[in-house]
């Protein structure tokens, strides 16, 4: 594929929203020896694609203007690096991308072996581009800091899941639910009926007086709060918890890191917990892959668009109210 150019939309500075991305040619990368070539079929947008946009990790990410964003991808294997050895030329795979460099947004893209998986044909290319780090984060909150086991062994457990009707929180709710968990989820009024429909035993619009106060119904303590949301203070979540409840905050701000201090330095057994994604390896993925072709968990869809409509994506994205995962089909 050396020489070649390839369809691709990209941004070369911070800011600019939907307008900023560009559409453009440029060469299809070279894979290094521990990489794939990939012909993409499917990108997933998600909100830290669009805060790397803002500059809110700025001068770490993104490494160098002009970057072609997002990183959750589905295609077929076309060349492999040197030391590729679980796939081929062929190959439908899943992968997660550099989060430094991207490049989702786009006719292909390289992805290390580490974190490529296969994709099995019960899997559509979209279905599978909306779970690396959506589908990753909830899986690392539910099962490695909450300690619920998907196989339904374990203490029963109760957990909360705000905004559940979004990309984390869809799956965050269904994959609860593979646990021996009673879930509640919190979500705009449209969507009450969505949210019961990916299992959750309880729904809070999040504008009335319930939703407000995270109160259970049933009066629930919760052991977990899979936080996606954010704007709700520890003080709305304190006394909702049980003894030993952990509120699990996904999109952390400098407030919940200082929640995190005090309680650390307090040793209180009610926590608030900073999670971030960094995954190393494809164990997690593949499982998740698995889920889907088994019918236990499905990537749930608020609208498609074609490459040359990215844009119209990307403001959907920006508008903030996503029911389930936003795809570009490439």
């Amino acid at each position: 594929m050396a020489g070649k150019l390839m369809r691709a939309v990209q941004y070369d500075s911070y800011g600019g929203g939907a307008a900023g991305l560009k559409h453009v040619e440029v060469p299809v990368p070279t894979p290094n020896k521990d990489e794939v070539l990939l012909k993409l079929e499917a990108t997933s947008l998600n909100p830290l694609d669009l805060r790397f946009q803002k500059g809110v990790a700025r001068p770490f990410v993104p490494r160098k203007f002009p970057v072609i964003p997002c990183t959750d991808v589905a295609g077929e294997v076309v060349e492999v690096g040197s030391s590729v050895v679980k796939f081929k030329a062929g190959d439908k795979v899943v992968a997660l991308l550099n989060p430094l460099i991207g490049g989702g947004l786009a006719e292909y893209a390289v992805a290390k072996e580490s974190l490529t998986v296969p994709r099995p044909d019960e899997v559509s290319a979209a279905e599978g581009a909306g779970l690396p780090i959506a589908a990753l984060t909830a899986h690392k909150a539910l099962v490695d800091v909450a300690g619920i086991k998907l196989d339904g062994s374990g203490p029963h457990m109760n957990i909360l899941v705000t905004a559940a009707s979004g990309g984390v929180g869809h799956y965050a709710v269904q994959l609860a639910k593979l646990g021996n968990t009673h879930v509640t989820g919190t979500c705009g009024a449209r969507n009450i009926e969505f949210v019961k429909s990916l299992g959750a035993d309880e729904v809070l619009g999040y504008k009335t007086p319930e939703g407000a106060s995270l109160k259970s119904p049933l009066g629930k303590k919760y052991d977990a709060v899979i936080h996606c949301a954010r704007g709700i203070p520890w003080s709305t979540f304190e006394p909702n918890l049980s003894d030993n409840g952990k509120v699990i905050d996904l999109t952390p701000g400098p407030s919940s890191m200082c929640t995190y201090v005090l309680k650390t330095l307090t040793f209180s057994k009610k926590q608030l917990l900073p999670l971030i994604l960094i995954p190393k390896e494809d164990k997690e993925l593949n499982l998740l892959v698995r889920l889907v072709k088994e019918g236990k968990l499905k990537t749930m869809f608020d609208s498609k668009h074609p490459l040359s409509k990215a844009q119209d994506a990307w403001a959907k994205s920006l508008d903030g109210h996503a029911t389930g995962k936003i795809i570009v089909e490439i």
